[in-house]
C-alpha cells in the first residue's frame, strides 16, 4: 500500500513539473504572436526599437584593434641662408606628401624669421623631422602623441547604433498608418539623422588628426649658428670649454653692441653734440668765476 502511494506521489510530481515547463515555453510564443500597438511614446522608445544606444554590447563586437594616435611636434631651426632653407623645407614637405596649413614670414633687426604649421602623413612623420633637422641647424625639438583609440571607437560604435536605429525607424514609418504616429516617427528620424551627421563629422575630424601629423616649425635667420656641444666629462675639458665660451660670449657682446650702435647712430650723434655743449658751458662758467676772483688758473 505504501509503495503504491509513493509511486502515485512521484507520478503527480512529474506531471506538475511537465505542466510548469510547458506553460513557461508557451508564454513567449503567445507574446510573440500578439500585435504590438503603435502608440506615440512607443514609436520613439529605443527599447521598443530593440536596443539600447548607451550599451556597448548592442553595438556589435568589442572595440577593433589598432591604436589611433595624434602626433604633434615643434621645432626651432636656424640658418645663415634663409632663402635656401625656406625652399628646402617647401621641397621636403612636397616630397613627403604633406602641405602647409599655415605660414608666416617676417623681418626684424636681427634677421628674417618664418613660422610654419606643416601637415605630414603619419607614416612619414619621423622621417620628416629627421630630414628637416638635418636641412637646417636644429636647436630644439618637442614631440608628443595622444592616444584617442577609446574615444574614436566609442564614437564609431555610437554611429553604428544610430544607423541601425534609423533603419528601424524607417521600417516603422513604412508601416505606420495614423498621422500622429507618422509625425512622431518622422521627428525621431530627423533627430537621428542629425546625430549621425554629428558623429560622422567627429570621426572625419579624428581621421584627419590621425592620418596627418602636425609639425610647427620656427625658422630664424642668424649670422652665426648657435653652438650645440656635448658637455665634457673631465674638469680640464670643462674649464677649457668655459674659457672659450666666455671669450665667445664677450666677442659676441661686442659685436652686438657695435650693431646696436650702428642702428642707433643718430642717437649717438645727438648725445655727442649734447655732451660737447655741456662741456663748453661748464668751461665758460669756470672762466667767469676765475675772472671774478682775478686768479685765473688756465687761459680761457
Amino acid at each position: 500500500m505504501k509503495r503504491r502511494l509513493l509511486a502515485l506521489m512521484l507520478t503527480l510530481l512529474v506531471a506538475l513539473s511537465l505542466a510548469a515547463c510547458g506553460s513557461k515555453s508557451e508564454a513567449p510564443a503567445a507574446s510573440a504572436d500578439m500585435a504590438y500597438p503603435m502608440e506615440t511614446e512607443m514609436a520613439t522608445n529605443e527599447e521598443y526599437l530593440g536596443f539600447d544606444s548607451g550599451s556597448t554590447a548592442d553595438r556589435g563586437a568589442a572595440y577593433p584593434t589598432g591604436q589611433k594616435l595624434i602626433r604633434t611636434a615643434q621645432m626651432n631651426l636656424e640658418t645663415t641662408s634663409f632663402e635656401e632653407a625656406v625652399q628646402g623645407l617647401t621641397d621636403l614637405t612636397e616630397q613627403m606628401g604633406g602641405y602647409f596649413e599655415s605660414s608666416s614670414v617676417g623681418k626684424r633687426n636681427s634677421g628674417r624669421w618664418a613660422e610654419y604649421t606643416v601637415r605630414i602623413p603619419a607614416e612619414k612623420y619621423q622621417s620628416f623631422l629627421d630630414q628637416a633637422g638635418a636641412l637646417c641647424h636644429e636647436t630644439w625639438r618637442d614631440t608628443r602623441q595622444e592616444d584617442i583609440s577609446e574615444r574614436y571607437y566609442d564614437t564609431q560604435g555610437r554611429l553604428k547604433t544610430q544607423q541601425i536605429k534609423l533603419e528601424r525607424l524607417q521600417t516603422l514609418l513604412a508601416k505606420a498608418e495614423a498621422m500622429e504616429d507618422i509625425i512622431t516617427i518622422e521627428s525621431a528620424i530627423s533627430e537621428t539623422e542629425q546625430m549621425i551627421d554629428d558623429l560622422s563629422g567627429t570621426l572625419r575630424h579624428y581621421d584627419g588628426q590621425v592620418d596627418y601629423a602636425s609639425v610647427c616649425i620656427t625658422l630664424n635667420e642668424v649670422y652665426k649658428l648657435s653652438s650645440v656641444e656635448e658637455v665634457p666629462d673631465s674638469f680640464m675639458s670643462r674649464l677649457g670649454k668655459a674659457f672659450s665660451g666666455g671669450w665667445a660670449n664677450f666677442t659676441d657682446g661686442l659685436e652686438n653692441l657695435a650693431v646696436a650702435l650702428a642702428y642707433g647712430w643718430m642717437w649717438v650723434l645727438v648725445l655727442a653734440a649734447v655732451a660737447v655743449v655741456v662741456v663748453r658751458v661748464l668751461r665758460k662758467r669756470r672762466c667767469k668765476v676765475q675772472k671774478a676772483d682775478d686768479k685765473p688758473e688756465k687761459p680761457c
